[in-house]
């Protein structure tokens, strides 16, 4: 269980045919964010041909996107034999605008200097972060927001409070199937793939679950009697569900909508939904500073509870799970923690040393 160090696209060829259970993986977007190299373009079908070709019939691979790329992600994925099933939202309120300060640019190509007037409310904090990094550990804007500026051109006068992005506070993940051979029946049987995973995945809660559908069925319950000779009793036979069928349910069905903690209670009914905190600082270096290594600046690095959920959906008891875009190993914490075996590639030595890392016991 490790990540190795390398293109996927030069890795997974040495891997042989339908030998994967499950993909999840966090490619790149696309953006050149923070000028990384690796984030130039959106992969292409001959990186997900390949992840076709090690995956057993009826797989389900899980692909996060950015929101201004994912659309390519996305024919990507299909252009290249999957079947695109579903879009899942990972919501979350703690996102800092990558935006570009209109008005402090025009100062800039002026060549005139702007006077500091101010810190900003995380100056504070912000000084204590990694460079490039906000506080909490997620990426700094583009803009430094440490000093608050005033516009120092009749120019920049008038385009102040201007920017060129919004704040985000959501990421796609994209679910798609290698077609199956057969019937699902059949392709489960055969191959051990081609599910999801509902019960591993529900959501728990507190609530009567047995509203809706099962209202009117609920009521008849209770006018039963062991009978059915009471004065009247409605007999069992009547109705479309025993006593029996009556069964509350081990919580919601899994939702194609994940919230962080902040975004779940903004919108008031976090039990509907699956939640958890964006990854933390203590979690993103947990198993690093105590050997030596450097911090982990990896500027994506996802919840280790929402990656165990991710797994946990797709993936059979015992399962293999690749990630080829593997960064600083987060899915590989998550699928050894949910029992699972794993293979990891990722073509970044210091991200690759970071993974595994991350992933000793």
């Amino acid at each position: 269980m490790s990540v190795v160090l390398g293109d996927m696209r030069a890795i997974l060829p040495s891997l042989p045919s339908e030998c994967v259970h499950s993909i999840v993986t966090d490619p790149p977007y696309g953006l050149s964010f923070m000028g990384k190299g690796w984030d130039g373009q959106v992969p292409g079908p001959e990186y997900w041909r390949e992840c076709l070709r090690v995956a057993k019939p009826g797989a389900h691979l899980l692909a996060f996107g950015g929101t201004r790329t994912a659309h390519r992600l996305a024919c990507a994925i299909e252009d290249a034999g999957w079947e695109i099933r579903d879009c899942l939202s990972w919501l979350y309120g703690s996102g800092f605008p990558k935006s570009h300060d209109v008005s402090k640019a025009i100062d800039r190509e002026a060549g005139v200097e702007r006077e500091v007037i101010g810190q900003s409310a995380y100056a504070a904090r912000a000084n204590k972060e990694p460079k490039g990094m906000n506080p909490g550990g997620g990426p700094r804007d583009v803009e430094d927001t440490r000093n608050v500026t005033s516009p120092a051109t009749p120019a920049a006068a008038q385009w102040n409070g201007w920017g060129t992005a919004l704040k985000p506070a959501w990421e796609p993940i994209y679910l798609a199937r290698k077609p199956l051979v057969g019937t699902v029946a059949s392709n489960v049987l055969a191959h051990g793939v081609g599910g999801l995973n509902v019960d591993g995945c529900r959501i728990e809660t507190s609530d009567n679950l047995n509203g809706g559908a099962y209202g009117d069925n609920e009521r008849r319950r209770d006018e039963y009697t062991s009978t059915d000779s009471a004065p009247g009793a409605v007999p069992l036979s009547r109705c479309n569900r025993g006593i029996g069928d009556f069964v509350q349910p081990a919580g919601r069905w899994p939702a194609n909508l994940c919230l962080d903690e902040l975004a779940a209670a903004m919108l008031g009914e976090p039990s509907r939904f699956f939640y958890t905190a964006k990854a933390s600082r203590s979690e993103r270096e947990a198993g690093i500073n105590g050997n030596g290594s450097r911090a982990n600046t990896h500027p994506t690095v996802k919840p280790i509870a929402l990656m165990r959920w991710l797994v946990r959906l797709i993936t059979p008891p015992g399962g293999i799970v690749l990630d080829p875009f593997a960064g600083s190993g987060s899915t590989g914490i998550a699928a050894r923690a949910e029992g699972f075996i794993f293979l990891g590639c990722e073509i970044d030595p210091r991200y690759a040393y970071l993974a595994n890392v991350r992933m000793q016991p």
